[in-house]
C-alpha cells in the first residue's frame, strides 16, 4: 500500500514538474494562438448557456459563425492595440488581472455595439442570436484567458516550493499591515532566501484567526511565547515601522524572555519613501526603542520647496550633513554641491547619492533631469577657499551643518571651537549674502541655550550672525536647534557600543544626567520642513519629547546585546565632565516661542531682536581670540555675547597652560575690544 502511494505520488509529482516546465516555456506567441482558439470557441459555449444546455444548435449555425469571426476580431484588436501580447505573466498580479478585465470589458462594450448594429441594420445576419450573447461570451473570454495566464503564477510558486527542498527557517512576523504583509510576500517568492512566514502576530482583534496570504494571524502580542512553540519558530521580525519605542521596547522584552532571535523593519524615517526589502531586515537598535510617534512631515511642500534649485551643504560628510545630502536628493534639486573637510566621508556620501542617481535614471522612463552631485573639499575657516565655491556654484539654498560640537574636546581646545564654529559659520553667511542666496538654515544645537561650555556658546553666537544677517537682508536666513542625534559619530550610543564590546565596564558621567535625544532621519526631516516654514530672522526648535536619563540607555543597551547588567556588564559613574550639565535647557530668558504649521516646530519669533548692537565689534575680537587660541579672551568675550553663559570650570580644563580654577580667573578686561577697527568686519 504504501509502495503505491510512493508511486502514485511520484508519478503525480513528475506529470506536475513536465507540465509546468512546458508551460512556463510559453511565450505570447503561443498565447496569442491559444486566445485565437479560445475566442473561437467562447461563442458556441455562451449560447449553448443561454440555450440552458439545448445543443439543438442548428438553426443558429450561420448567425454564429458570423458573431463569431466579429467577436474574434474585436477582441484581437482590443488585445493587440493595448500591449496585451507584451506582458510578462510568468509574476503575474492584482494589476495584471484587471487589465485583463478593463480590456475585456472594452471588448464587450465594442461588441454589443456592433452585434447590435448589425441587428437592426442587417436583421438577416444575427436576427435568430440572443441579445445576451456579447456579455457571456465576455464573461466566457476572461475566464479562460484570465485563468490561464494565472494559472503560470501557481505553477511558477508550486514549482519553487518543490525545487526549495531545504529546510528553511520559520519566522513570526509581528505586525500584520502592509510592511508585514511585503515582507511575507517577498519571502513567499524568494524562498531561496531560507525564511518561511509560518504566523502573524498583530494587536488587531478583527485579524485574529484569519489568514493574510496564507499565514495565519495567531494573536495579540501577549501570544508571542505560546506561538513560538506552537509554529516552531526560530526567528522574529518586528514588521511595525510607525509605532512608538515604547510598543517596540515591550515586544522586545517578550521576545528576550523566550531567547529566539528578534529582528525589526526600521523606523518610518529610516525608509521614507522607500520599499519595504527583506534586505532592511536588521537587529533592533536602542534607536528603535527610543522611536516617538512619526511626524507627519510635508514631503510636498519641501519636494517644491528643493525642486530645481541648487543647494550647498556644509559639513556634507558629517552624520547630519550626510542624512541631508539623502533627504534632499529625493526633492530632485537641479545640482547639490558637497563642502566637508574631510575627504573620506565626502567620498562616502558623494558615492551613495551617485548610485541612487544612477538608479534615478534607469527608472525614469521620462527621461527627467536627475540631480547632479558635485564635491568641494574645503575648510570653512579659510574664506578665500569658500569663496571659490560660492563663485563657482552659485547656490540658491544654503544648508550649514559643519561644526565642532563635542563639549569636553571644545572645552580643552576653546580656540578650535571658536574658529570652526564662529569664524566659519561667519565666513559662510557673509559669503551667502553676497552671492545672494535666499534661504540659508543653520544647524545648531539645544546646547546652545544659557550654556555651560565654549561649544554650546560658540553655537549660541553663530545663531546671532545668522538672525544679523536675516535682519539686515530681509532674507530667509534661520537657525534650527535640537538636542543629541542617536547614532552619530561620537555620540554616546557608538561609545557604549564599543565599551559592552571590550567587556565593560560602560562609563557614565552621573546617575542623573539626562539628554534630549533624536534619529538622525527624524532631525533632517524637521530640518527640511523648517527651511520651508521659516521667513527669516528666527530660531526654529524642535519638539524632543521627553528627555532620557544616560544611565536608562546604557541599561537598554546592555539588554539589546544580550547581557545582564551588573552580572555581564557593570555601569560606573565617573563624574561630570567639564561643561557638562545635568539637564539640557530648552529656553533662553527672553525668548519668545509660538507654535508653528508643524506640532514638531516652535519658533522664536524674537529672536533676532535678541541680536546685541554689538555683535561685530564683540565677534571680530572673538575670533581674533580664536585664532591667538586664547582662552582666557575667549570666556570672557563669550560671558559679554552670550545671555545666560555660565562656564563651569575644572582643575583638569586648561584653555591655555595656566588652568583656569574659577570665573575670577578670568581677566574683565574690556580693552579686548580696543583694538578691533569695526572697518574690517
Amino acid at each position: 500500500m504504501n509502495l503505491l502511494f510512493f508511486i502514485s505520488h511520484w508519478l503525480a509529482q513528475k506529470t506536475l514538474n513536465l507540465v509546468s516546465s512546458r508551460l512556463l516555456k510559453l511565450r505570447n506567441r503561443h498565447l496569442f494562438v491559444f486566445d485565437v482558439i479560445i475566442f473561437s470557441i467562447t461563442p458556441l459555449l455562451a449560447l449553448i448557456l443561454r440555450l440552458d444546455g439545448n445543443l439543438a444548435i442548428q438553426p443558429y449555425l450561420s448567425d454564429l459563425a458570423i458573431a463569431t469571426a466579429l467577436f474574434l476580431v474585436i477582441k484581437i484588436s482590443v488585445f493587440l492595440s493595448f500591449g496585451f501580447y507584451r506582458r510578462y505573466w510568468r509574476y503575474a498580479s492584482i494589476e495584471e488581472l484587471l487589465y485583463v478585465a478593463v480590456l475585456t470589458t472594452a471588448a464587450v462594450i465594442i461588441q454589443v455595439v456592433f452585434f447590435d448594429t448589425l441587428r437592426y441594420v442587417l436583421p438577416l445576419f444575427v436576427d435568430e442570436l440572443p441579445q445576451s450573447l456579447p456579455f457571456i461570451d465576455g464573461l466566457l473570454s476572461f475566464i479562460a484567458i484570465g485563468g490561464f495566464r494565472f494559472s503560470f503564477r501557481v505553477l511558477e510558486r508550486i514549482k519553487q516550493r518543490r525545487l526549495h527542498l531545504n529546510p528553511r527557517e520559520r519566522v513570526l512576523i509581528v505586525g500584520a499591515g502592509n510592511a508585514g504583509v511585503s515582507l511575507v510576500q517577498e519571502m513567499q517568492r524568494n524562498p531561496q532566501l531560507g525564511m518561511y512566514p509560518a504566523a502573524f502576530i498583530d494587536d488587531d482583534p478583527q485579524k485574529f484567526n484569519t489568514r493574510i496570504r496564507g499565514v495565519p494571524v495567531v494573536g495579540d502580542r501577549n501570544s508571542i511565547p505560546d506561538a513560538i512553540k506552537t509554529h516552531y519558530i526560530g526567528k522574529v521580525i518586528i514588521a511595525m515601522p510607525s509605532v512608538t519605542g515604547e510598543v517596540i521596547r515591550n515586544i522586545v522584552d517578550i521576545c528576550q524572555k523566550t531567547g529566539i532571535q528578534t529582528n525589526t523593519l526600521p523606523g518610518i524615517h529610516e525608509i521614507l519613501n522607500g520599499k519595504v526589502r527583506l534586505e532592511s531586515i536588521r537587529d533592533v537598535r536602542i534607536e528603535d526603542l527610543l522611536r516617538r510617534e512619526p511626524i507627519q512631515t510635508d514631503v510636498h511642500s519641501v519636494s517644491q520647496f528643493l525642486k530645481g534649485k541648487k543647494v550647498l551643504i556644509t559639513g556634507a560628510g558629517g552624520s547630519i550633513g550626510s542624512e541631508l545630502c539623502r533627504q534632499i536628493l529625493k526633492s530632485h534639486p537641479s545640482e547639490i554641491m558637497l563642502v566637508g573637510h574631510g575627504e573620506n566621508s565626502v567620498f562616502n556620501i558623494q558615492q551613495e547619492l551617485e548610485q541612487v542617481v544612477q538608479g534615478l535614471k534607469s527608472e525614469d522612463k521620462t527621461q527627467r533631469q536627475t540631480p547632479r552631485i558635485l564635491t568641494f573639499i574645503a575648510d570653512i575657516r579659510f574664506r578665500d577657499r569658500l569663496r571659490y565655491a560660492f563663485g563657482k556654484f552659485q547656490p540658491d539654498v544654503v544648508f550649514h551643518a559643519a561644526a565642532h560640537k563635542h563639549v569636553p574636546l571644545m572645552e580643552v581646545n576653546p580656540g578650535e571651537a571658536i574658529t570652526n564654529n564662529v569664524v566659519g559659520t561667519k565666513n559662510v553667511v557673509e559669503l551667502a549674502l553676497q552671492y545672494n542666496v535666499n534661504h540659508f538654515v543653520m544647524i545648531s544645537t539645544d546646547k546652545a541655550v544659557n550654556p555651560t561650555n565654549v561649544m554650546g556658546a560658540s553655537k549660541r553666537v553663530a545663531e546671532m550672525l545668522v538672525l544679523q544677517a536675516a535682519r539686515q537682508s530681509g532674507k530667509s536666513y534661520l537657525a534650527v536647534r535640537f538636542g543629541n542625534v542617536l547614532g552619530s559619530r561620537g555620540s554616546v550610543v557608538p561609545t557604549f557600543k564599543k565599551q559592552i564590546a571590550a567587556g565593560g565596564p560602560i562609563t557614565v558621567t552621573h546617575p542623573d544626567i539626562c539628554r534630549y535625544f533624536m534619529t538622525i532621519p527624524e532631525a533632517v526631516q524637521l530640518v527640511l520642513q523648517a527651511a520651508v516654514l521659516g521667513r527669516g530672522g528666527e530660531v526654529l526648535m524642535m519638539n524632543m519629547g521627553k528627555p532620557v536619563k544616560i544611565v536608562d540607555l546604557a541599561e537598554e543597551l546592555i539588554r539589546l546585546s544580550g547581557y545582564e547588567l551588573d552580572k555581564d556588564i557593570a555601569i560606573e559613574f565617573t563624574g561630570l565632565r567639564p561643561g557638562e550639565k545635568l539637564f539640557e535647557e530648552l529656553f533662553i530668558e527672553g525668548e519668545e516661542y509660538d507654535p508653528t504649521e508643524h506640532e514638531k516646530l516652535f519658533m522664536v519669533k524674537n529672536a533676532s531682536r535678541m541680536v546685541p548692537e554689538s555683535l561685530n565689534i564683540t565677534v571680530e575680537a572673538l575670533c581674533q581670540a580664536g585664532v591667538k587660541n586664547d582662552g582666557n579672551a575667549i570666556v570672557f568675550l563669550l560671558e559679554q555675547l552670550v545671555s545666560g553663559y555660565k562656564p563651569k570650570y575644572f582643575g583638569n580644563s586648561s584653555f591655555t597652560d595656566a588652568s583656569v580654577k574659577d570665573s575670577s580667573a578670568v581677566p574683565k578686561n574690556k580693552n579686548l575690544l580696543a583694538n578691533v577697527n569695526p572697518r574690517s568686519i
